[in-house]
């Protein structure tokens, strides 16, 4: 036997790999096996060296789950936050609690694509102190899996190599559905489907914070755009329609979903090639009860403008519109600002994130709160069949012209009527509806997770991952859910 064990070591000798010798051997026995007494063991070893070799991968693009180890070049792109973990304890009897584990998220690329690599712990801390740049070349090693957004590359070794050149463009612009989590300096062209007046809140200092929110959609999908103080304006000044691209935004998560931040760093700004915007739309025969769908049709009919007073004392108000399309027909309820849009007969409409609510005559009908755009647009080629030409002049002499679409949202709550102002709420109340934005102040009365604030009147619990003191003084921002706020922001 020990005269074979001499074929493989020769073999493993000539290799110039990571893989140590034990794990070489024992493939080269499963490879014997596998093959049925096919390939001796020599042939097994070339066999699998060749395999090893070829995990020298040619670019980025060829990366995939399946493969043990990988080595590649690729030029940083861009580098996220530091995120630490409760890690397991390893159960090695040395009573070792559970211990904190470290992790950041790097996308690289190269000619044939983009990646997301994960340094761990020491390096991830090392990567965060500075030691990686935007535009550094880096010499990879490390094991692909299938991470969120498809393939990812846990790094075991990764160092800057000074002298080679990959080319590509650092910081290309991004798509709606290119964006993940940790994401910064991003560049995104799309259209604008819908804006937000500003809104302002207090910060502790006592000066005044602003923010507002634009929807942007391309090709590949939409997003929804926050804007900071100085840049909270910019939702204002533009309209529906428009085609801007978003300079050095950041990716935040809210209520499960993605958004773009920008803040002093980033822009706004208005460019002349235009963005398409062609959403995948759900059949309007096929709403169901419950969903929160996307339709695109024809108006048929429009109502006038209805206002209403809230509970707060607050004034509302709503406008009804009827859209068409091939399949059948759907009331849609505009809600705040969405009332006051330049919808006419016979225009086409994109209603995005509309919930399928019960109407009036156990009809279903759409609710456009704050969540949903509603755009005008011109009708895509093949929406012929939407027959909006033939609305009924008026629009408003079937039964739904009156005024049950407001008993439909009268108290119960829903979260998706009175949501649309919801946003500017400047205090948090124990009545506060689930999913709407709050702001809330008070001292730390527990530190930890959840944070426990208290106001003199009232506590509230808060998740955040902000390293928050006891007895400091806070504001938390952020939707509240089972009255706990989870705090997309704390000054």
């Amino acid at each position: 036997m020990h005269g074979t064990m001499g074929v493989i070591e020769d073999v493993y000798e000539d290799l110039d790999t990571d893989v140590d010798f034990e794990e070489f051997e024992a493939a080269v026995h499963d490879k014997v096996e596998q093959m049925g007494g096919l390939a001796d063991e020599e042939t097994a070893a070339m066999l699998i060296a060749h395999e090893l070799e070829d995990e020298e991968v040619s670019g980025v693009a060829d990366i995939e789950p399946g493969m043990d180890e990988v080595k590649f070049l690729a030029k940083v792109i861009s580098i996220g936050d530091l995120r630490t973990f409760e890690r397991e304890s390893d159960g090695d009897g040395d009573g070792d609690e559970a211990d904190e584990g470290r992790v950041i998220n790097v996308e690289v690329a190269d000619g044939t694509g983009q990646v997301r690599i994960s340094f761990w712990d020491q390096m991830a801390q090392s990567v965060d102190d500075g030691e990686l740049a935007v535009g550094d070349v880096l010499r990879i090693k490390g094991r692909p899996q299938e991470g969120y957004s498809g393939v990812e590359v846990s790094v075991d070794k990764a160092e800057v190599d000074e002298d080679a050149e990959v080319d590509v463009q650092v910081q290309d612009t991004y798509r709606a559905d290119d964006l993940s989590l940790g994401l910064s300096d991003v560049n995104l062209q799309g259209q604008v489907l819908a804006t937000d007046s500003v809104r302002t809140f207090d910060r502790d200092d006592g000066s005044e914070g602003r923010v507002s929110n634009l929807t942007l959609g391309d090709e590949t999908g939409r997003v929804r755009v926050t804007l900071w103080d100085e840049k909270a304006d910019r939702a204002e000044e533009l309209d529906p329609g428009t085609s801007v691209e978003v300079v050095d935004g950041y990716v935040r998560e809210r209520d499960g979903d993605l958004e773009l931040h920008v803040g002093s760093r980033g822009a706004v700004e208005e460019i002349d090639e235009a963005v398409s915007y062609d959403p995948e739309t759900d059949d309007i025969a096929d709403l169901e009860l419950g969903q929160t769908a996307d339709l695109a049709g024809g108006v048929i009919e429009t109502d006038p403008k209805r206002t209403f007073d809230r509970d707060d004392g607050s004034e509302g108000q709503v406008r009804n519109v009827r859209i068409k399309d091939e399949t059948g027909d759907i009331r849609v309820a505009l809600w705040g600002e969405k009332a006051d849009f330049d919808i006419d007969l016979a225009d086409y409409v994109v209603v995005t994130d509309a919930e399928i609510q019960e109407g009036w005559q156990d009809d279903l009908e759409a609710s456009a709160g704050w969540r949903a755009t509603v755009t005008v647009t011109e009708p895509p080629e093949d929406a012929a069949g939407t027959d909006a030409g033939t609305a009924e002049s008026g629009g408003t002499a079937n039964a739904s012209g009156g005024s049950p679409g407001l008993d439909a949202f009268g108290d119960d709550g829903d979260g998706g009527t009175g949501a649309s102002t919801s946003e500017a709420s400047t205090a948090a109340t124990a009545g506060s509806a689930d999913g709407e934005t709050v702001q809330f102040t008070g001292t730390v009365v527990q530190a930890g997770n959840p944070v426990v604030l208290d106001d003199g009147t009232e506590t509230r619990s808060v998740e955040t991952d902000a390293d928050l003191r006891l007895g400091e003084e806070v504001t938390v921002r952020g939707p509240i859910h089972d009255g706990r706020i989870d705090a997309d922001e704390v000054y």
